[in-house]
């Protein structure tokens, strides 16, 4: 990683001394979560002031390895910056003591949730129905790859999958011939922040009423709504006016196009803003072309312009361009690379990236909360936690006493050496 990293330029949200004020702090979430999708949410939780106590089984989560190596061998550079703030307890459910001692942490919390296959889930216990006869108020939310009442309930699913059930590879098949996944976990991603979103809306509704609630967010039906909310377009008329899809955002032109050095990003929506793009490029005689005179025509002939955008930008570096789009007030960005990105003079000033030194894994940069509370950007907390690392803590938090946690530790129940992590994955 660069040496131009910034310093994080926030004070911590709840300096020594002082009353953690974020909006979810006091909130206490057990996490049943492993990989990408849920413990997107919880992070998003944890910046938002919510005390997580993450589950890991004997071996830790499997973004631990499955995210790259790591100095240490105990956790990847993905598991860092998707479990920080957050704190770590390694139990056994398969046995019976482990599975008890979960449902003693539990009882101590205001939310559960879980990425677990529903019939697990149940199988141990810790359905939504079982869990909330015990606690009424309890927020019980599961990710799941289907909803119920389809023929895929209960089938495994990760981002892969998701991405091409729910139409979202298949665009790229629409666009260039070939479908394609976005190299990002989108629908991880996105379904992680919704069910950050729909658990802060049951904690205001408990508030307010002093109920609990159920929630399930099904991964499929989620990312397919998004595709068909930006594609269905003219099929949603009845009869059909046309042919599904968006044929400006499918077009296979749409892309970031190429400059003299590099490629930029345009976007021209409105009648001003290409316009302004025709006169920033020398064309503005084309503005009175019966083909990009207004919204409606330019979308009727969106491959025409944009091949003129590609035609005229390739003429001059990049730096020419964000200068004179910038100047006409026409939206227009660099298009950064991985290497590039962290470099991003915006990025530095705001100090999104940021050096500490993990108590394992020595010098690393982290990426700190994008959100800001009150003006200031939220503290990224603590790093990430050895596996185990909290067990004992948590469990004499919820009631055990030094014996049985000592008894749990002996039998292998619960785990306190972060070393097992790495014998087991290595």
């Amino acid at each position: 990683m660069s040496p131009n990293v910034t310093p994080h330029p926030a004070a911590p949200s709840a300096p020594s001394g002082e009353t953690d004020t974020r909006p979810l702090a006091g909130i206490r979430i057990l996490d049943l979560t492993s990989v990408v999708v849920g413990p997107a949410a919880t992070l998003r939780l944890a910046d938002l002031g919510a005390e997580i106590i993450k589950i890991e089984a004997p071996g830790g989560d499997l973004l631990r390895t499955l995210g790259g190596p790591s100095p240490s061998g105990q956790m990847s550079g993905k598991y860092l910056h998707f479990n920080r703030a957050k704190r770590s307890v390694c139990l056994d459910l398969k046995q019976k003591a482990g599975l008890e001692a979960l449902l003693s942490i539990l009882a101590g919390c205001d939310v559960l949730v879980s990425n677990i296959r529903p019939d697990a889930l149940a199988r141990l216990g810790l359905d939504a129905t079982t869990c909330r006869v015990r606690q009424p108020g309890l927020i019980h939310c599961t990710i799941t790859g289907f909803g119920p009442g389809g023929p895929y309930r209960g089938r495994p699913a990760y981002d892969s999958v998701l991405q091409g059930v729910a139409g979202v590879a298949g665009l790229a098949l629409r666009r260039d011939g070939v479908p394609r996944f976005a190299p990002l976990l989108l629908a991880d991603h996105v379904v992680g922040e919704i069910t950050a979103g729909a658990i802060s809306a049951a904690l205001l509704r408990r508030l307010r009423t002093g109920q609990g609630s159920t929630l399930e967010i099904p991964m499929f039906e989620t990312m397919a709504a998004f595709v068909l909310q930006e594609h269905l377009g003219p099929q949603t008329f009845n009869p059909p006016l046309g042919r599904a899809g968006d044929a400006r955002v499918l077009d296979p032109n749409n892309t970031p196009v190429a400059t003299a050095d590099g490629w930029i990003c345009v976007t021209s929506n409105t009648d001003a803003q290409a316009h302004a793009f025709l006169r920033a490029i020398g064309r503005p005689e084309l503005i009175e072309d019966p083909r990009f005179r207004t919204v409606a025509t330019r979308f009727r002939h969106a491959g025409d312009w944009f091949g003129l955008r590609a035609e005229a930008l390739h003429q001059q570096p990049t730096a020419h361009w964000l200068e004179v789009l910038q100047a006409a007030d026409v939206p227009a960005m660099i298009c950064h690379t991985l290497e590039s990105l962290p470099e991003d003079a915006h990025l530095r000033a705001t100090g999104l990236l940021v050096h500490e030194t993990h108590p394992t894994d020595g010098p690393m940069t982290t990426i700190r909360p994008s959100l800001l509370i009150d003006g200031a950007p939220v503290d990224p907390g603590p790093p990430a936690e050895q596996l185990g690392q909290s067990t004992r803590a948590v469990l004499a938090a919820a009631g055990l006493t030094e014996d049985a946690i000592a008894a749990l530790i002996a039998s292998g129940v619960a785990i306190v050496d972060c070393k097992i992590c790495a014998s087991v994955n290595g």
